[in-house]
């Protein structure tokens, strides 16, 4: 976690180093993505080359190059996930000191939000 005034890019390599093994299929829990999807901000060349050393692939907008490189498809889910959490006002701005707090009030506005998408599911089955 860093501060609010920080800029993303500068973000990238220890966001990185602190993602948790990521369970899955059997065997050892995989400890970094697959691949990394960023706008043009991320496009330096030692990002691209820190991503191909850890060996996690980027699909990274260029930058000039003209808009519709098709990322929007998927960034579209995680900006629809993080409007859905911010309808919960208190999580629209972190007033809580701690990370654990934050987290279980995060954990919270998550479960009437998955609620309805378990309820739309299965109205349609």
């Amino acid at each position: 976690m860093s501060a609010g005034n920080r800029h993303d890019v500068t973000q990238l390599v220890p966001l990185l180093d602190g993602v948790p093994p990521i369970r899955g299929a059997r065997g050892r829990p995989r400890r970094r993505p697959g691949t990394l999807y960023g706008d043009r901000a991320y496009d330096y060349p030692w990002h691209r080359r820190e991503l191909r050393r850890r060996g996690i692939g980027a699909r990274i907008a260029r930058r000039g190059a003209e808009h519709g490189s098709g990322l929007g498809r998927w960034r579209w889910p995680v900006e629809q996930t993080i409007a859905l959490v911010h309808r919960f006002k208190r999580l629209l701005a972190c007033f809580d000191r701690t990370l654990e707090s934050h987290q279980a009030w995060l954990d919270i506005a998550c479960c009437p939000i998955c609620r309805r998408r378990l309820q739309r599911a299965l109205s349609l089955c």
